[in-house]
């Protein structure tokens, strides 16, 4: 799945590519608006927290490696009632996956200083 989102990244920006097109810079402006379009559908879809997670995501890219382990992806997930019958866990995982693919996907493209 990591080369195929890739290819279809690279495929959507040649089509929009023309004369005028400044590939680095173009390209670059691209994957920005791509990555936070991916990650905006993410945070809603999930109703994660907004800013903590862009914080997380941000660290993730900056530190080379997503941690699934821990408190970090708890802080970034909506408070749920451990007693509502709202299976966690398996939330907790769904959101794991969706964010590991997404940073799996932009991970060799973004560049954090």
């Amino acid at each position: 799945m990591n080369l195929r989102s890739k290819m279809e990244l690279i495929r959507d920006f040649l089509l929009r590519i023309n004369a005028q097109t400044e590939v680095d810079g173009d390209w670059k402006k691209f994957v920005d608006e791509q990555r936070e379009n991916d990650l905006a559908v993410i945070i809603e879809e999930e109703k994660l927290k907004t800013e903590e997670t862009h914080k997380f995501i941000d660290n993730s890219f900056r530190d080379g490696v997503l941690k699934t382990t821990g408190t970090d992806i708890d802080i970034i997930m909506p408070a749920v009632s451990r007693f509502g019958g709202g299976n966690r866990a398996e939330r907790k995982k769904r959101v794991i996956d969706r964010l590991l693919a997404y940073y799996e996907k932009y991970m060799e493209l973004v560049c954090i200083k």
